[in-house]
């Protein structure tokens, strides 16, 4: 899989600092300047620390299956922003080689915050996933959903959230993951008949193969 960072870090050079600290104990096989440039820090053959505790469709150690890109942002810590347009174009050219590369589905494109949502929040709901998913790079947003609300409860929306991906062993926060995700403009973690219909959507998607 690959998944993608900010720093939430106010300067660069502080960045590549920190991640090249073995005291730090975090590293990444990538980071994007702002202004578009690539620094690779980590061989992608090899292990990087970038992850953390998290888990993706089965996965409870996603540093060891994945490829880490840090994008230089200050964060939500820093003063949250669009992310920077030099940057998110020298983004595409290098997960379009990565995910060709390792054969990496589009739904195993994705954020810290799907690997890790009771601790992440990064890249956040400004990240341009929308643009990404254009490029064939990631899952979209499903324009179109066949089911107003299909599940009974929040039980069953929970084990759909699972099965998608999710660690839901905190469901607020899993929930808000999924919405900073999929449905940015609102971000709660509370179990809507949208939010819903859009999980209930995507899943449909990957049982018609459609999400390869």
């Amino acid at each position: 899989m690959l998944v993608i960072h900010y720093t939430e870090m106010e300067d660069k050079g502080f960045a590549i600092e920190r991640l090249c600290d073995p005291e730090a104990k975090v590293s990444a096989h990538y980071l994007i300047g702002e202004h578009g440039e690539v620094v690779r820090l980590v061989p992608e053959a090899k292990r990087a620390w970038h992850a953390g505790l998290s888990y993706w469709r089965g996965h409870k150690d996603v540093n060891s299956a994945s490829i880490g890109i840090e994008l230089d942002h200050p964060g939500h810590k820093y003063g949250y922003r669009e992310f920077n347009e030099a940057q998110f174009e020298a983004l595409v050219p290098l997960v379009a080689r990565i995910v060709k590369e390792f054969d990496i589905p589009r739904a195993n494109v994705v954020g810290h915050s799907d690997v890790a949502p009771a601790r992440k929040i990064d890249p956040g709901e400004l990240f341009p996933w929308d643009r990404l998913a254009e490029y064939g790079l990631c899952l979209p947003r499903p324009k179109k959903l066949e089911r107003g609300d299909p599940f009974d409860n929040d039980a069953s929306f929970y084990l759909a959230l699972e099965r998608f991906g999710y660690d839901i062993s905190d469901g607020h926060k899993a929930v808000e993951a999924f919405q900073r995700r999929w449905r940015p403009e609102k971000i709660n973690g509370q179990i809507d008949g949208e939010v819903r219909a859009i999980l209930f959507q995507l899943l449909l998607d990957r049982d018609r193969g459609l999400t390869r």
